[in-house]
C-alpha cells in the first residue's frame, strides 16, 4: 500500500491546518468513515457544538503525521484537536470538557454563551417550585 503524502507534505498539511482553521481535528479516517473509536468519539463530541471543523485524515501517512503533530503538541497520539492554533487534546480530554460543560466554550461554539446562560438560569431556580408552578408549602399532606 502506498502512502498518500510524503513527510514534507505532511508537515506542510499539519502546519497549514493548525494555522488556517479555528478548529481542526487530526483523526484516523474521515467524519463519515472514522477508522478508530477514539476518532469517532472526538468528531462526535466536536460536531455536537460546531459544524465548521476542519478534519485531516492522518492515515495518509500515519507515522509522518505522528511526528509532525508531536512537534506542535508534544504528543504522538491521534486524534488531536486544535482550537485557534492551540492544542486542546484527544478524545478523552474532549469528553472531560463535555462532561464538565466546558466543551462548547473551548471550541468557541456560537451556542456556548446560550448554553452557559441556560445553565445559570436553571441553577438559580427556586428548588421548592414544583413543575406545575406551585410550591411545596402549598401542600396539605398529613405526613
Amino acid at each position: 500500500m502506498s502512502e498518500g503524502l510524503d513527510d514534507e507534505e505532511v508537515q506542510e498539511t499539519v502546519d497549514t491546518a493548525i494555522e488556517n482553521n479555528e478548529v481542526v481535528l487530526f483523526m484516523k479516517g474521515t467524519p463519515v468513515m472514522p477508522q478508530c473509536g477514539y476518532s469517532k468519539r472526538a468528531v462526535g463530541l466536536i460536531t455536537q457544538h460546531r459544524e465548521d471543523v476542519e478534519t485531516v485524515d492522518t492515515l495518509q501517512n500515519l507515522e509522518a503525521f505522528r511526528e509532525a503533530l508531536n512537534e506542535h503538541s508534544g504528543w504522538e497520539t491521534i486524534p488531536q484537536t486544535y482550537v485557534e492554533g492551540e492544542f486542546v487534546g484527544g478524545s478523552d480530554v474532549l469528553a472531560q470538557l463535555d462532561e464538565e460543560g466546558d466543551l462548547a466554550a473551548t471550541l468557541n461554539a456560537e451556542n456556548a454563551d446560550a448554553d452557559e446562560s441556560a445553565d445559570a438560569g436553571a441553577a438559580n431556580e427556586d428548588a421548592t417550585t414544583a413543575p406545575d408552578g406551585g410550591s411545596d408549602e402549598e401542600l396539605d399532606a398529613p405526613f
